[in-house]
């Protein structure tokens, strides 16, 4: 049979499953990573993401998510994490080697601190992290500069939740 129809996967995307942490300080205050990308086309650009990072074979997202937070900010976890939100993107650019990304974002509450993560800077350059910041959501939403955040529209979702809590299950966020 010869056919010009493009052929049509069943298989089941290859996603890259994440956990990733919104630390909220007592100002409520967002802690975000700038990340120093490139674009499809080489151009590049600065996103500012909430701290985290992929689960390893045999670790539990809580394990996970414990690891990332010590390796990329210092913080060390002593409560479990309200899961808050849940995000799917099938896009192979966001994470080469696979057809996208799951990110499932926690709670996290703390007093503000200096973010020190213990793997150091030049390992963190090394995995694009160049600092971190606390935004608050009044700068988040104001912005209106070249730098990208991840969720693109994180004002939304973030003054959600600051107003109205944990919500009873994950909420799910778009790119």
């Amino acid at each position: 049979m010869n056919s010009t129809a493009p052929y049509a996967s069943t298989a089941e995307p290859r996603m890259r499953h994440s956990v990733r942490a919104l630390i909220l300080d007592e100002r409520e205050r967002l802690l975000l990573c700038r990340f120093a990308l490139t674009d499809r086309t080489g151009r590049p650009f600065v996103l500012w993401a909430a701290p985290g990072g992929g689960i390893a074979p045999g670790e539990t997202p809580s394990q996970a998510l414990e690891r990332e937070l010590v390796e990329e900010v210092g913080l060390v976890l002593t409560d479990e994490a309200p899961h808050v939100w849940h995000q799917e993107i099938v896009d192979p650019a966001i994470a080469p080697g696979h057809d996208g990304v799951v990110n499932d974002y926690h709670l996290v509450r703390t007093t503000a601190f200096t973010p020190a993560g213990a793997l150091g800077e030049a390992a963190l350059a090394r995995e694009n992290v160049h600092g971190t910041r606390w935004w608050s959501l009044d700068e988040i939403t104001g912005h209106d500069g070249p730098d990208l955040f991840s969720p693109r529209d994180l004002g939304t979702p973030l003054a959600r939740l600051l107003a109205d809590g944990v919500p009873d299950r994950p909420v799910p966020l778009g790119l």
